[in-house]
């Protein structure tokens, strides 16, 4: 491939919804520019995007492909993203890196499942956009109807750059009110005739073209002056506006085309070429530092990481962005986040699974390379002279958590290594390790989503999993004061073991004040490493029992509490008064005191009316308004405290506390619930009583269990 200046690579994230044909239209892309000698299908599995055998299997994008065609002496950096928001990663990714989204709407049906939520990160990512109505030949196409739902999307700032026409024999056309031109196509669509806007056409058309004048005019003061001068802007002079329009964030063009029959996509891609904008003509980025780095090639390089891929046979490969200067084959860069030196080797341009060697790529030009030692998603490679590093990806929190476990004991450490591959491929999978419950978790922004490790984990590991519902963190506390005693006694020839301990238990809070009736010799807190506290009180008198058995007592107590009597919970939130005792001048020792003072505790505690506590989350729902009354009703089912409803633009947000318990599988229900439209955030809110009726259960279950382990 020639090599290319910033000034003629454009990058473009292809977004749209599930099966709206975007990875047809980059195969179309290709094909058109000579980069394929034939067009593969998405149904025929051999298209360059879709490569992977799970994307075969499941005929859709899984994963976000880098593509590069040629067009007129530009080069197009497609990067096709998957339709599903279960892989909203895939998109983060891309668009974190592209200069223009290019949004695909199936004709038949306009913006459809999802689009909703691609759009939230195109604006996040601040991403100047192209609408393409796809299926323009299509009998069932309503374009009216796409245009709309367009409109409904984004606003009046909407354009028609061209519309779908038939011609009296018949044949499909486009009518592009840019150019004042009609393209007609044969049945194999391809190279198109150019004819003049029919007669029956042009009042339409002229009105249009002129409704598309103002709007690139209204975006530039020099080509608002001209437009009152002359009435009308040279084609040029228009693109220039609309070039400005996209990126202020105020022009939004809509083409159409047909990815399957090859319809249009020349002309898009001469878009591309002339009017989406280049990297170097995009708003300059800080880095983390403070540092404004812009898109130059005299300037120090500086890569972004945008991707991780495992590839069978080549290990890993790291996509990332030129942000400056020029990267050579062997550069030596610094990865600021680990200190070390990265050897970059072999330079790639990728089309799909084939990659190309290049000996350098410059700013804003897209690229990999392989087996990167400490190098993953989001890092920053940069001259070691001027470390920086860029803002990392931002990624949702997962909305499905599973535990995982291998079938076969002997495949534990084979599964955390496919997990952690599959998190650094893949960030949106969450790995961690839930201590307390002793259970591998796996997060996913879905049950698809997580049916994508599983097949994973199965076909490029050779590793079978279970995956289980979670086990909820309870704390277990007291509702009011008790006291107790226990006498340990142990003789057995030799050195016995004695221990007596008195001691009165209490609700713990806040600035609670010092014990009455008692006196207080010390007072010891502690904060739990599992939440709350254990407040300690020293009221020993006499010396009844000696002070250097007291820390044997705490530890006791500390004991239980780290598994609790009612369903081996940790507990939490306590002060224990130690008061009174016994020793014995021989058999008194540590151990004796840690076990009086347990079961001193245990006694106590039991008699305390115990409460359980459980997590509870603090939950945002975004939905459409036609959806928000079931989706109330359901969280209602879910035992969840409706905080209040606010509105966010065309959707509802509501806002609840709802116990951890209630929110298993909720990101497939709320799916159901809205057609994929609603979207949620969760965070650790606090601990709050169990209702009793429930907490009977919890009881009654956990000793079954306990039960079945004998």
């Amino acid at each position: 491939m020639k090599s290319y200046d910033d000034k003629h690579i454009k990058n473009v994230a292809f977004v749209g919804s599930h099966h709206s044909g975007k990875t047809t239209l980059a195969e179309t892309m290709l094909y058109e520019a000579g980069l394929i000698g034939r067009r593969g299908r998405v149904e025929d599995k051999n298209t360059v995007s879709d490569f992977h055998e799970i994307e075969k299997e499941r005929q859709s994008s899984v994963f976000t492909t880098p593509l590069h065609t040629e067009w007129r002496n530009y080069k197009i950096n497609i990067l096709d993203t998957p339709g599903l928001d279960d892989f909203i990663g895939e998109i983060i990714s891309a668009m974190r890196v592209a200069d223009t989204a290019l949004m695909v709407i199936n004709g038949q049906h306009g913006a459809e499942v999802g689009t909703e939520i691609i759009w939230d990160y195109i604006q996040r990512f601040q991403r100047p956009t192209v609408f393409v109505v796809n299926q323009m030949d299509h009998p069932d196409l309503d374009y009216e109807k796409a245009f709309q739902s367009i409109v409904d999307l984004v606003g009046k700032n909407a354009i028609k750059i061209q519309y779908p026409y038939k011609t009296k024999d018949g044949r499909p056309a486009i009518i592009d009110v840019l150019k004042m031109k009609m393209y007609v196509f044969g049945p194999e669509g391809g190279k198109p005739e150019k004819h003049p806007i029919p007669e029956e056409e042009r009042e339409k058309a002229e009105q249009m073209h002129n409704e598309l004048v103002e709007k690139a005019a209204e975006n530039d003061e020099e080509l608002m002056e001209l437009y009152f001068e002359k009435g009308t802007l040279t084609e040029d002079e228009m693109k220039r506006g609309i070039k400005k329009g996209m990126l202020n964030l105020e022009l939004f063009p809509v083409f159409v085309v047909s990815a399957l029959n090859n319809m249009g996509s020349g002309r898009l891609m001469g878009f591309i070429d002339n009017v989406a904008p280049a990297a170097y003509e995009m708003p300059p980025e800080q880095t983390l530092e403070g540092e404004i780095v812009e898109s130059k090639p005299d300037e120090p390089v500086s890569l972004f990481v945008y991707k991780t891929f495992y590839e069978p046979n080549v290990g890993k490969v790291s996509f990332f962005k030129v942000k400056s200067g020029t990267v050579k084959s062997g550069d030596k860069l610094l990865n600021p986040r680990t200190g070390e030196i990265e050897n970059l080797g072999q330079l790639y341009i990728v089309n799909g699974k084939k990659r190309e060697p290049v000996d350098q790529l410059t700013d804003g030009d897209l690229g990999a390379v392989i087996k990167l030692k400490s190098t993953e998603t989001s890092d920053t490679l940069t001259h070691p002279e001027r470390p920086l590093r860029f803002r990392p990806l931002q990624y949702p929190q997962p909305r499905l958590r599973k535990a995982v476990k291998a079938e076969s004991k002997k495949e534990e450490e084979k599964l955390q290594e496919a997990l952690r591959r599959i998190h650094s491929q893949d960030p949106t999978v969450v790995i961690q390790y839930d201590r307390e419950m002793k259970q591998q978790l796996v997060g996913t922004q879905g049950e698809l989503h997580l049916q994508i490790v599983d097949w994973l984990l199965k076909n490029e590991f050779g590793i079978n999993a279970e995956f289980t519902k979670p086990k909820i963190s309870y704390r277990e506390t007291i509702q009011r004061p008790a006291s107790a005693s226990y006498r340990h006694k142990k003789q057995s020839g030799g050195a016995g073991q004695f221990g007596e301990v008195h001691l009165k238990i209490e609700p713990y809070y806040e600035g609670m004040p010092e014990p009455e009736g008692f006196p207080v010799r010390g007072i010891e807190e502690e904060d739990l490493p599992w939440g709350g506290k254990l407040v300690f009180v020293n009221s020993i008198v006499g010396g009844v029992i000696d002070s250097r058995f007291l820390p044997s007592i705490k530890k006791g107590i500390l004991e239980v509490m780290e598994s609790g009597p009612m369903t081996s919970s940790p507990v939490r939130d306590i002060r224990v008064i130690v008061y009174d005792g016994k020793m014995h001048p021989v058999d008194s020792n540590d151990i004796s005191f840690k076990i009086a003072g347990a079961q001193a505790f245990k006694k106590a505690f039991m008699d305390a009316n115990p409460k359980l506590l459980e997590p509870i989350m603090h939950v945002e729902v975004k939905v459409p308004e036609d959806a928000l009354g079931s989706v109330m009703t359901d969280l209602q089912g879910r035992r969840a405290v409706i905080m209040g409803i606010d509105s966010a633009g065309k959707y509802q947000k509501i806002t609840a506390r709802v116990p951890l318990a209630e929110m298993y599988r909720y990101s497939t229900t709320l799916r159901s619930l809205t057609q994929g439209r609603g979207t949620f955030t969760s965070e650790f809110h606090a601990y709050e009583p169990v209702p009793s009726n429930i907490q009977e259960e919890i009881i009654k279950k956990h000793q079954e269990e306990k039960d079945n382990e004998k």
